[in-house]
């Protein structure tokens, strides 16, 4: 008969009694804040799994483990400590990680807040002004020092296992308050400091732009700060930051220059892609015509685009052949198409001179032949000053008319007593200097003059009466103004002509000379000459040539 009153454990009731001790122990787990030796075995969109040496993993949400560039920090077979915060209900535990350990003990959290280390403590609920966090013992944790930037983030981190660090120890009153940003700040000076010995001059990487300014854009390296200025974006000229990027872009960038002493990082963009700079001297050659656009102006000039990042200075002094240009701005418009002249390309600093006169032409080669000394023009009257005027020829060719070859009617005191700016007036051509580029024009040159009316009124043969100025060279006036040129015969060489007979004379001729003589009263030959030419005589003159062109009289003595 069996033993009922004592029966044996058999070894399938002792299997299964562990069986069921260690059911309870999976299920119901350690007690909450107990650290475990965890291994990250998976990470999904927005969790991380750990196991944690029991059946049922625990799981971290990703978006707290996440680097500035939103990559998890966690990486698959990871070690880390962590504690149960709790369940989520689909058959796996909550976790937070532990860093520091919790204090066991009041005297652990006096020995932390006179050596001010960092303690753990999971965050139990939320209070006003704050939230409750279990250190060892309940610590108050001022929301302005959780390090959190609004509600929805507090929320987050109740249940969550957080380092922090004790401010205030009242022991009479059991008074703990904790800051956690103080431990973020620490932290995240910490990453800084290392991402920043990481960095190396040339080196290409990604990052992230933060934020804009009229100068640039700040780029995340991942915890320290680039500056990728506005003129290293793109090889062509950028006006604004924001037509380039944008916050929140991810860029491949280079960097140009670490500045360990003021922590300051320079940025480019550019500088991974071919400089159009080092085909410039290539394409482009000197005396060649170029179509660009006007990309911006300056006080000396405007840059004409040639192609991306390559621009051409078109100098204030090469916009016209005559006219001195002031400002660009009278000349070219921005975004205007313009053609022009290379005169020079300097690859390696980055220039091309160009011109636009040249690329216009030269209307000095056309006025050599248009402007002609002798030549009528018609024009307005550009601009008085103190010697004369400026007209205006077109073409850009401006002549200038001395003041003292505006009008014979009077003498000028200024031209602006004859001529207003904006006046038509004709003038006549004198002179033309190409080198100087220089016309000059006369007036008065075309106005009648009292010359010019003597020799309208009389011709060649006339008889008429003047006034002998300078007999020595032949000058005589014929009325105001007027003035001829008469050769006056020579007294000594008209003696021997009168006095002596030629060779050739007969005897009948010379008997009829001396009779003559005789009847006369016996006069010598030296009083029947015509008086001699004097300054002031009246005398009438024979008019012999009359110079319209020149306006030049010549006459001869009549007696």
């Amino acid at each position: 008969m069996e033993n009922l009153t004592s029966p044996a454990t058999t070894p399938d009731e002792n299997s299964f009694a562990d069986i069921l001790s260690e059911f309870e122990q999976q299920h119901h787990g350690p007690a909450r804040g107990q650290a475990l030796q965890g291994t990250v075995v998976s990470i999904t969109s927005d969790s991380i799994f750990v196991d944690i040496g029991r059946k049922i993993d625990g799981v971290l949400p990703l978006d707290l483990y996440r680097d500035a560039k939103g990559e998890p920090t966690l990486r698959k077979g990871d070690k880390l400590l962590v504690n149960i915060t709790g369940s989520d209900g689909e058959g796996s535990y909550t976790l937070s990680t532990i860093k520091v350990e919790r204090p066991k003990d009041w005297s652990a959290l006096e020995r932390a807040f006179t050596e001010q280390t960092p303690i753990g403590g999971v965050v139990t609920e939320l209070v006003k002004g704050g939230m409750r966090v279990d250190v060892g013992s309940p610590a108050f944790l001022p929301a302005s020092r959780s390090g959190t930037k609004d509600q929805a983030e507090m929320e987050k981190l109740v249940g969550q296992e957080i380092q922090c660090r004790i401010i205030k120890l009242d022991t009479a009153n059991e008074d703990i308050v904790v800051d956690r940003r103080v431990i973020l700040e620490t932290e995240e000076k910490a990453t800084r400091e290392k991402r920043f010995s990481e960095l190396t001059e040339g080196a290409v990487l990604r990052g992230t732009i933060r934020s804009l300014t009229d100068f640039g854009a700040f780029v995340d390296l991942g915890g320290v700060d680039g500056l990728l200025h506005v003129t290293d974006m793109a090889w062509n000229r950028v006006a604004k930051p924001a037509d380039v990027v944008s916050p929140g872009d991810s860029v491949e960038i280079k960097i140009l220059k670490i500045q360990p002493e003021s922590r300051r990082v320079s940025l480019g963009m550019k500088q991974l892609l071919p400089d159009p700079w080092t085909q410039a001297a290539e394409r482009f050659q000197v005396g060649e015509r170029v179509q660009g656009k006007v990309s911006r102006l300056t006080d000396f000039g405007a840059f004409i685009e040639l192609s991306p990042g390559v621009d051409g200075l078109i100098h204030v002094s090469e916009m016209s052949w005559s006219k001195k240009i002031k400002r660009p701005s009278d000349v070219l418009k921005p975004g205007e198409m313009v053609e022009a002249v290379i005169l020079g390309i300097n690859a390696a600093e980055h220039r091309i001179s160009l011109g636009l006169k040249q690329a216009l032409g030269d209307p000095w080669e056309e006025a050599l032949k248009k402007y002609a000394p002798g030549a009528v023009v018609e024009g307005p009257v550009t601009s008085v000053t103190n010697f004369g005027c400026f007209v205006d020829l077109g073409d850009g060719i401006e002549g200038m008319i001395h003041i003292s070859d505006i009008t014979n009617e009077k003498r000028l005191n200024h031209p602006s007593e004859a001529v207003k700016v904006g006046q038509a007036v004709r003038a006549a051509v004198l002179e033309l200097d190409r080198e100087r580029r220089r016309i000059k024009l006369g007036m008065k040159q075309l106005q009648p003059t009292t010359v010019d009316e003597y020799i309208g009124e009389h011709q060649p043969g006339e008889t008429v009466t003047g006034r002998i100025v300078d007999a020595g060279h032949g000058k005589v006036e014929l009325g105001e103004g007027v003035f001829a040129h008469c050769r006056f015969p020579d007294e000594a060489g008209d003696d021997d002509a009168t006095s002596e007979p030629s060779p050739a004379a007969d005897l009948s001729s010379l008997t009829a000379m001396l009779s003559a003589k005789w009847k006369q009263g016996g006069s010598s030959t030296k009083s029947a000459r015509p008086e001699a030419a004097r300054d002031g005589q009246i005398r009438t003159f024979r008019i012999v040539k009359l110079d319209q062109a020149n306006k030049k009289i010549e006459v001869e003595l009549a007696g």
